[in-house]
């Protein structure tokens, strides 16, 4: 009996990229919802304007309108229009739960596990980690995927016949011209305008100065008598910021040059007034425990030179009450 020699062929060189591209698929469809999740979830404000100029406090009605001055960032009022303003023009009750509707692999999870398994078990074919796994698992994937594809066309026919003519309520947004006829036009209350006179701006100017000399101390207790309660916690949250930082804005010399009443309107019990101020005042941040002559005294500002400020302060009270700050925007 003779003995053939056999030539063994060397093994072909392995080609990864195959496997590389299963791999890629593989962890693409099962971190798809995950990944959704996670940018969905990362959205961060700045909680100011642009410019570094901002407002707070309380309008009443008026807290967010346009007023020539910096808007409102900081109010106890909640801004009617963020809703309206989130949701794109022309879209309604649809169109909002068209955009809220979850992706098709957070809709489906189960075809999305099938498809991993079955791009896994080729990618275990082509690793070479066994014939046996390969053929156990492709057989078992194989029934599921033809049965999830089977469940879902099933599914698709049965909402397309749901959303036929006869088949029940058509789906979709209603025309334009529908929903504009079906929606009227809804006039925003803004109170009712009216006037106010020169002992209410001796008022405004009285607390002007009172607030000023009262920020210069650091007196909570003698602001506390002149603002509402939301102006009184967003001063006190400065102070205490003031503290903890170590300095102190000193506040002297305050000269009102200008006052002017811009608008004045009454809602129920209340009376509101907004007035324009443009003052000058000796206005700079010292350090805490240092003397004036100290070379780290000063931390900004000078306090050899007076600086002009423009704000609008708006005013609020109550039917024969005392007139209390309740907005501030810079301009």
């Amino acid at each position: 009996m003779s003995r053939r020699s056999h030539l063994l062929a060397p093994p072909a060189p392995r080609r990864f990229w195959p496997a590389s591209l299963a791999l890629f698929l593989a962890l693409t469809l099962a971190l798809a919802p995950s990944i959704a999740e996670a940018r969905a979830g990362k959205s961060y404000s700045s909680g100011g304007t642009s410019s570094g100029a901002s407002g707070m406090g309380s309008r009443g009605s008026r807290t967010f309108e346009q007023n020539d001055a910096a808007p409102i960032t900081r109010s106890m009022n909640s801004n009617p229009g963020t809703s309206q303003a989130a949701r794109p023009m022309g879209a309604g009750p649809a169109g909002a739960a068209a955009a809220a509707q979850p992706s098709f692999f957070q809709r489906h999870p189960f075809l999305t596990g099938i498809a991993g398994g079955f791009l896994g078990a080729a990618l275990f074919s082509h690793l070479g980690l066994g014939a046996g796994m390969s053929s156990m698992f492709g057989g078992l994937l194989m029934m599921l995927l033809i049965g999830g594809l089977i469940f879902f066309a099933i599914r698709m026919f049965a909402g397309r016949r749901a959303g036929s003519p006869g088949g029940g309520m058509a789906r979709g947004p209603l025309p334009a011209s529908v929903g504009a006829a079906a929606a009227p036009s809804v006039t925003r209350y803004r109170g009712t305008d009216t006037t106010v006179d020169d002992a209410d701006l001796n008022a405004f100017q009285a607390i002007h100065a009172a607030v000023q000399e009262a920020w210069g101390h650091g007196d909570l207790g003698r602001l506390r008598q002149v603002m509402t309660p939301e102006m009184l916690g967003y001063f006190s949250e400065e102070l205490t910021r003031n503290t903890s930082e170590g300095v102190q804005n000193i506040v002297s010399d305050v000269r009102l040059l200008q006052g002017d009443i811009t608008e004045s309107w009454d809602e129920g019990d209340l009376k509101y007034a907004t007035a324009f101020m443009k003052w000058s005042a000796v206005d700079y941040v010292a350090r805490l425990g240092r003397s004036p002559g100290s070379p780290d005294y000063i931390v900004s500002g000078d306090p050899k030179r007076p600086t002009e400020s423009e704000e609008v302060w708006t005013f609020v009270r109550q039917r024969q009450g005392n007139w209390l700050l309740s907005a501030i925007q810079q301009v």
